[in-house]
């Protein structure tokens, strides 16, 4: 089976599933906020102008909104599914929004600070370097970047590497595609994720430009606090 065709059609159906599955959904049973995440968003937020504009890069039904417009901040809201975008739209009418892929972005200098939460792992190892580099080019100069990776036990990893590969997926290490990732809730429909190590992520964050600044773990992620360096 061709890589590419085979990635293209891993976003189809995540997007579809989005769309039908999981937006009616989500705010039931993934409404609530996990501690760590609501911490790292206030340290984000408290490194923000206090009237910036901030980037929700997949922001899904807009979990976070409340706590952006509350910091007395204003939100725009991407995602690339349609379904997610308008139960946003619903809840928080005002705030604009826009059916955009994390890989299309294409916004310059637009934005204080972008957060892309508990998404990321739906992003294959090709496409991170170009998704970092949206996120550094749509921020402005010395913006700052809040982002999760998603953390599975390497023997999970391992298995699923195995069985993709039994399977006849064009696999590579660090992708769980034929039972649909780590988390339960997603595998009965087969949702791509793909795990990469916190070096490599590191690496790709350093080539984007993106300077770290604190990296904590809580709730099986990673969290990535990082700033726009300009050299």
């Amino acid at each position: 089976m061709d890589r590419t065709t085979w990635l293209k059609e891993q976003r189809r159906r995540a997007e579809a599933q989005d769309d039908t599955i999981y937006a009616p959904i989500y705010d039931e049973k993934w409404g609530a906020i996990d501690p760590t995440h609501q911490q790292v968003l206030h340290h984000f937020l408290g490194l923000c102008p206090p009237q910036g504009h901030i980037l929700d890069a997949a922001c899904g039904t807009g979990k976070y909104w409340l706590l952006i417009l509350a910091s007395g901040r204003t939100v725009f809201g991407i995602d690339q599914s349609q379904g997610m975008l308008a139960r946003a739209r619903a809840k928080f009418p005002d705030v604009p929004t826009g059916k955009v892929g994390l890989q299309e972005m294409d916004y310059r200098e637009a934005f204080d600070g972008a957060f892309c939460i508990d998404a990321l792992e739906m992003v294959c190892p090709e496409d991170w370097p170009l998704v970092l580099r949206n996120l550094f080019r749509a921020l402005k100069s010395t913006g700052y970047v809040y982002f999760t990776v998603e953390i599975a036990a390497e023997e999970d990893i391992v298995k699923a590497f195995v069985d993709g590969r039994h399977a006849g997926l064009p696999v590579v290490y660090g992708e769980w595609a034929q039972d649909g990732g780590y988390h339960a809730d997603w595998a009965q429909d087969g949702f791509y994720h793909y795990y990469p190590t916190i070096a490599q992520v590191k690496a790709w964050m350093q080539q984007a430009g993106f300077h770290l600044i604190a990296e904590t773990v809580g709730e099986e992620y990673h969290h990535f606090l990082a700033q726009k360096y300009e050299a």
